[in-house]
């Protein structure tokens, strides 16, 4: 519930947040729904709702002020009337009396609710929670930030919901990068017939696409658990090389954590990336135990003095080259003492292109002490070429997970050629 929703100005993430805990329930969410703070409006989508699910969860709305309407949006579409909840009101001034502070008049209006609904304990904020039916609907709405809300559905939401009896739904994700779309689903074939359970699909973001299984069927745990594990190992031979986690996974964390298992350590020097992998790290909690650190080399003149980029070879191939971004990577290494360098330079727009480099181009090199040279002496271990297209945005963000990926398929002892990898004469 929300104008800043509707207008874009905030993402709703405790849809997302919600719909997971109740696909874990047995429960599979069929809307999402995102209505602006107009009475009308709410209250419509209510009763539209209510007429065709058997349960809807709302967050957001109670607050205080004139534009939180989902208390008297919900007396409508239940055909009720608003009243002073007693225990809401003390809980309501406890709260603020715990932070030696006495509640506003206008705080009051939170502890208003159907007459034939139920208040929700908020133990974290000033908004209690809601129950009420529209008809045989069950309707509860909790408060927008998530602080409050999630250990609000743990305490109240979840003991009253009514999975059907009898039923399981269980869910796997698997996340690969450097395929597209359209060739990991013909890589899946079969897994992908819309009739079949458990159902196998697939999502992109950012680069990474996602192979989605659901199973839905008979609760006997030892079925639903063998038919979901049989379309998990399919999909990973078909996800095999680009498939680099499952779950929670993201490639910076599974990389972080087979540098780690190997005892190896990572140093990376960016340039049109403009530090954006050692982000991606840092995001990380204990990145530090693999994550030695690096450098923005955006000018040549930084390239030179941080990492030893020879001027001749700057000024005979140009910044953006294989064999600038191997100097790079080598230095790297050199400096910063880790076992690995990914060095990253190219053209990320929308000016300074030509037609031998045309905005989008990127090289990326990955170095490493171990390999072929004398007394831990680093050498490269591959350095690719990519066209990454012309947005500047996406030029960065494919660049940084393009590398990372480039870093898991070495540790894991494969390479493939990726999706925008580029070729000369292919």
């Amino acid at each position: 519930m929300g104008d800043e929703l509707t207008l874009g100005q905030k993402l709703d993430t405790n849809g997302q947040w919600l719909a997971q805990q109740l696909v874990d329930r047995g429960i599979v969410p069929v809307e999402h729904v995102t209505v602006p703070d107009d009475l009308d409006a709410t209250v419509a989508t209510l009763r539209r709702l209510a007429s065709v699910v058997d349960v809807i969860i709302s967050t957001g709305g109670l607050g205080p002020t004139a534009d939180d309407l989902v208390r008297e949006a919900l007396a409508r579409a239940s055909d009720d009337v608003l009243v002073e909840d007693v225990e809401s009101v003390r809980q309501i001034e406890g709260y603020f009396r715990g932070r030696g502070r006495s509640m506003s008049p206008l705080n009051r209006v939170q502890a208003l609710r159907p007459s034939r609904g139920t208040s929700l304990r908020n133990g974290h904020g000033t908004a209690p929670g809601l129950f009420a039916k529209i008809r045989a609907c069950d309707v509860f709405c909790m408060p927008g930030p998530p602080r409050e809300m999630m250990p609000m559905f743990a305490a109240s939401v979840v003991p009253m919901l009514r999975p059907v009896a009898g039923r399981a739904v269980l869910t796997r994700a698997l996340h690969c990068f450097g395929i597209g779309e359209s060739d990991l689903a013909t890589r899946l074939g079969p897994l992908m017939e819309r009739g079949r359970n458990p159902l196998v699909g697939t999502t992109a973001s950012g680069g990474v696409v996602s192979i989605r299984i659901r199973y839905e069927g008979e609760s006997d745990a030892a079925v639903a658990n063998a038919a979901t594990e049989e379309a998990e190992r399919a999909a990973r031979v078909a996800g095999a090389p680009f498939l680099f986690g499952a779950g929670e996974d993201s490639l910076p964390s599974v990389v972080l954590d087979a540098l780690k298992a190997d005892g190896k350590t990572l140093a990376v020097v960016e340039s049109c990336t403009g530090g954006l992998v050692g982000e991606m790290l840092t995001e990380i909690a204990g990145s530090s135990a693999a994550f030695v650190g690096g450098w923005i080399t955006y000018s040549n003149e930084l390239k030179k003095s941080l990492v030893g980029v020879p001027a001749e070879l700057l000024e005979s191939v140009g910044a953006v080259s294989a064999e600038v971004a191997s100097a790079m990577a080598i230095g790297g290494v050199h400096r910063s003492g880790a076992g690995y360098a990914i060095a990253i330079t190219g053209i990320a727009g929308p000016d300074g292109g030509s037609a031998a480099k045309p905005v989008g181009t990127v090289w990326i090199a990955l170095a490493e002490r171990s390999v072929g040279g004398a007394n831990g002496e680093p050498s490269i271990s591959d350095v690719r070429q990519f066209r990454m297209g012309n947005d500047r945005r996406s030029v960065r963000e494919w660049s940084a997970r393009a590398a990372l990926m480039m870093l898991w398929m070495r540790l894991r002892g494969v390479k493939a050629p990726m999706l925008r990898e580029f070729v000369a004469g292919s």
